[in-house]
Parts: structure tokens; sequence; C-alpha cells
């Protein structure tokens, strides 16, 4: 792996890999724990990789792969309740090419990928934890599926560092999700910066700089509002309702509301 690419083989793959493959135009990736056996952990909207409840979903799921109409043999169907699942690296993977998430990454390196949702400065926990992490919740789920607030990022982020949000109302919980509504945030918060330079070069830089900022401080390892929830604690809360992530029921035509983290 290097500056301008994660991409790996195959056969440096190890169980407690965080992997992900983007998907057609690179407009969003699907992420995964690679647990050893030619098999991956992720976490899906009941089968589907992605969804928002919003006009959005017609641009991103008609950018994800094309399935078998056949099922494979060796990949777990989602389950009714949540929709973390098992599945054979080929069918993960949909013809995409294999990159693997990097953890504890210098902070010249983090601003230097410019995509979010390919590196971390949070650092790993073992890699035999994180594959126990990513089991348990292959058979307890995790929680409600919401692109924004808890997509596969979020889940192979938590199964490698056991790091959850805790605060309300944060929209963009992992790097793709920042990488999706980041550059429009940073173009309107350089807005006013105009009144110091009118060079549209200068404004571009501005815009850069605002938008790497944002990567930066929301970054898993960076934030103060995370914390340590040991997978069997999270599982209990989520069976018990002590907490969840709640889905903004609106209509297709209308603005995606902010998902919530609620803790009791």
């Amino acid at each position: 792996m290097g500056l301008l690419s994660n991409r790996v083989t195959r056969e440096s793959l190890k169980p407690g890999d965080h992997i992900y493959s983007w998907r057609t135009a690179y407009i969003y990736a699907h992420h995964g724990i690679y647990v050893g056996d030619d098999k991956v952990i992720h976490f899906t909207r009941r089968g589907q990789e992605v969804g928002t409840g919003t006009a959005l979903d017609l641009l991103l799921v008609s950018s994800g792969p094309a399935r078998a109409r056949e099922s494979c043999p060796t990949c777990t169907a989602p389950q009714e309740e949540h929709g973390v699942i098992s599945s054979c690296l080929n069918c993960f993977l949909a013809g995409g090419v294999l990159y693997r998430f990097e953890y504890a990454v210098s902070p010249a390196l983090f601003l230097a990928k410019a995509r979010g949702g390919t590196c971390t400065l949070a650092v790993s926990d073992e890699d035999d934890i994180v594959v126990h992490r990513a089991k348990h919740l292959l058979e307890n789920g995790f929680g409600c599926y919401n692109v924004f607030k808890n997509n596969c990022e979020d889940f192979a982020i938590y199964c490698k560092t056991e790091l959850l949000v805790a605060e309300q109302g944060r929209i963009g919980q992992s790097g793709q999700a920042i990488s999706i509504i980041g550059g429009p945030l940073a173009a309107v918060l350089s807005s006013p910066l105009r009144m110091v330079t009118t060079n549209v070069y200068g404004m571009a830089v501005t815009a850069v700089g605002v938008y790497c900022a944002s990567r930066y401080a929301t970054d898993i390892g960076m934030r103060g509002d995370v914390v340590k929830v040991p997978v069997e604690e999270l599982t209990r809360r989520l069976a018990t309702g002590l907490l969840q992530v709640v889905e903004s029921q609106m209509p297709m035509n209308l603005a995606h509301q902010s998902p919530q983290l609620v803790t009791h």
C-alpha cells in the first residue's frame, strides 16, 4: 500500500483485515471484515449494500454491481432482523478491486488521502479480537442500517477499534459519509472567505483546506465524543432498546433527515 492506493492482493489478506471495494464510478465503497477461509463479514440493509430511503437510492443502487440471479452456496442470506451477512470474497468484491483500509496512519498521510473512507488515525485492536467481534455481530446484528450514521464502514471500524460515537444527532460518522457531504459543506463554509480572496485558485485552496480540516476533526481517531463499547454489551443494549439508530420516516421525494443515535 502507498500514498495513492490501498490496493492489495488476495494472497496478502489475513483474518481481521478491514477490506473494501469501490463500486461503479467510485461513488461509494463497500466495507467488510475478512475472517479467513475466503469469507467476509459485512453490514448491509438486509442484503442491499446501500440505501437512504430517499431518491438518492436511485443513483446509489444503479451504481452498485450487478448480482447473479442464482444465490451463492457459500454465502449466508441476510436475516430479517438485521443485515450483517457472511459472503465469499468473490461475492463481496462483485468484480471490483480489493483494497485494505489503513489504521494508525500519520496525520500527514491521512490528509494526503484526499478521499475519505480509506484510512483512519485510530489504532486497530488485535486481529483475533476483530474476528471475534465480526462473528458475534453476524449472529446478533449491528442495529439499524443507515447510510449516513450506521453503515458498512462504521461496522468495520467498530470491529477493528470497539469505538462508537456517543453523541446524538451527528451525521457522517464514517469517512465515506464525510466525503459525500464534506465537499459541498466545504464550499458553503468557505464562501464567506470570498471577502479575503477573489482569486478562483485561492478559493479552491480554501475549500480544500476546509474539507481536509473537517475530515481530520471528525475522524474516529480524533473525536472526543467516542467511547469503547464491548461487543457483548453493544448487542445487549441493541436487543433491549437501550441503544438504537433511529431512521427517519420521510417520503422518497424529500431530503433525508439526520438520523439520531439514541441511548437510554
